[in-house]
């Protein structure tokens, strides 16, 4: 399998003055999600635990609801790429097939498998209320992350997401030059583990946006806490979703725009959703 990062040959400019050296950057490669024989998706992704992303993918899209329905797993790589081939079982391949008899056409649109807006806008899942956390133990969280990150160390060029459970520390981290990658690999991850994601956070070193919110909820893990801010739609879809999203997050805090008693202490800070468009009053 080819690695995850390479060292190129470059020439710096500092100060006027040009110096050889190398530097490591990352690989990317075209990843495609095939299942029974049939291409759901093609994503741009780092070549590394690939069975997670997998098994991850097809979970928080929704194609299965367990790594129990996926039968059979291959990882092919070819010249052009590398192929996830995998094999539902079949109440999940007869449901798959027929979503896609239902689809004309390529959408175009960067969703996959989707022929509607009303698709691109479902509704996530609603979580259980798992547990609270202090706000020592989401900077404790943010440290490990920060310390296990070592492709992103070497290549600064990557996304992370982990998972952070008090009393354990940093279980799992996953990284990947794509943020939603990330992601995925981490879910595929824990469920190949049967862990409780109730039970702690997911980490996240890049922004939140709606799919990232859909994506933590359809593993059901109830806490997300990212560096970057949100978007509206991800705290609309939070809210409904019964995540807390804690973003803005630095060694010496954070921001909490959903479902705030998850932070122990805050109970009485109110949530706050930010308004549809069509709530907007123009004067």
């Amino acid at each position: 399998m080819r690695p995850p990062l390479v060292r190129l040959k470059r020439r710096a400019f500092v100060a006027g003055r040009a110096s050889e050296g190398e530097r490591a950057v990352p690989e990317e490669v075209p990843v495609a999600l095939v299942y029974d024989g049939g291409t759901e998706a093609v994503m741009m992704a780092s070549p590394a635990d690939l069975e997670d992303f997998a098994i991850g993918f097809s979970v928080t899209e929704g194609i299965v609801a367990s790594p129990g329905e996926i039968a059979g797993l291959e990882i092919v790589e070819q010249e052009a790429g590398i192929e996830l081939r995998m094999w539902l079982a079949a109440p999940r391949a007869e449901a798959l097939a027929h979503r896609r008899r239902r689809i004309a056409g390529p959408t175009g649109c960067g969703l996959c498998g989707i022929d509607s807006l009303d698709e691109a806008v479902r509704p996530p899942p609603l979580v259980g209320e798992g547990r609270s956390f202090a706000p020592d133990e989401i900077a404790a969280g943010l440290r490990a992350l920060a310390a296990a990150q070592s492709l992103g160390r070497e290549t600064r060029a990557v996304h992370a997401a982990g998972w952070f459970e008090p009393g354990r520390g940093l279980v799992a981290i996953r990284e990947d030059v794509g943020r939603h990658n990330a992601l995925d690999k981490l879910a595929g991850a824990l469920l190949r583990a049967d862990e409780d994601s109730a039970r702690g956070m997911i980490l996240l070193t890049s922004r939140v946006s709606v799919e990232m919110v859909a994506k933590a909820a359809m593993i059901g893990a109830p806490f997300l806490v990212a560096v970057s801010a949100p978007t509206a739609l991800a705290i609309r879809t939070a809210e409904e979703a019964n995540v807390t999203v804690a973003a803005v997050a630095r060694d010496d805090g954070f921001e909490v725009f959903t479902h705030p008693a998850r932070i122990a202490g805050a109970a009485a800070i109110p949530s706050s959703r930010p308004p549809v468009p069509s709530e907007i009053n123009v004067a």
